[in-house]
């Protein structure tokens, strides 16, 4: 498959933070494969993520096909970029078609991001996760990677103003050890263990983050359980089904 687009994209994106000052830290990069199909699942605060989470998988020169609802490749600027990086659109209607996209693209030795917890947390704790993550690679039998990003949710999240000009934001992009979920396993308790590693992965990403809220106002992209103002995972639920 020819990337003619991904790359400039890459570069672009690189480009950008390096202006900016970003300090991009990315740990356990080694467990990404190097080669063969592999899922990555990634937790969900921003609305940025699949490009921090395309950046975790470049230490092992893998390109990362994003699973990625409709609307965006309806978009008239977003869209030819969705599909020119091969991209996997997502329509809630028909579900079944790219999940057997996602399948294939795995089964061809690609790399496929998903976010499962299906939609950003306010509370910036792992919300609840759907098992197809776990599915698709038992089914292609290749391995799921945890992967936990924080910082970005500084930049651009839900019910906050993006603020992509801001500078010296810290970014953490940490990746754990491959699981291999198999055919017969039991998807609660395997989709357990990935939620539980994920979560495991995000509070070491909170606990070693170099910066802290400089007023109260800040306090808003920090968790409630660690002191900040963000929502508690129940009032959280309440305000998605809202």
């Amino acid at each position: 498959m020819a990337d003619f687009v991904y790359p400039p994209v890459i570069a672009a994106a690189r480009a950008m933070f390096r202006v900016l000052d970003n300090r991009i830290r990315v740990e356990g990069a080694e467990h990404i494969p190097g080669t063969g199909g592999a899922v990555i699942a990634c937790n969900h605060v921003s609305y940025l993520d699949f490009i921090f989470c395309g950046l975790g998988a470049r230490p092992a020169k893998r390109l990362t096909r994003f699973m990625a609802k409709q609307e965006i490749f309806d978009n008239r600027i977003a869209g030819p970029l969705m599909r020119g990086m091969h991209h996997i659109p997502v329509d809630r209607s028909a579900g079944v078609a790219s999940y057997r996209a996602a399948l294939e693209k795995l089964k061809n030795g690609e790399v496929v991001g998903v976010f499962p917890e299906a939609t950003i947390s306010r509370s910036f704790t792992v919300k609840e996760i759907k098992s197809g993550a776990v599915r698709m690679a038992a089914a292609a039998n290749v391995p799921v990677v945890p992967m936990a990003l924080w910082g970005t949710q500084r930049l651009w999240t839900k019910g906050r103003p993006k603020d992509l000009t801001r500078r010296h934001v810290p970014i953490s992009i940490l990746i754990g050890e491959p699981m291999r979920p198999a055919k017969g396993d039991d998807w609660d308790v395997v989709t357990k263990e990935l939620r539980d590693r994920m979560s495991a992965l995000v509070d070491r990403a909170q606990a070693d983050y170099p910066d802290q809220p400089a007023s109260d106002e800040e306090r808003w992209w920090l968790p409630a359980h660690l002191g900040g103002s963000a929502p508690t995972p129940e009032e959280a639920a309440e305000l998605d089904r809202a």
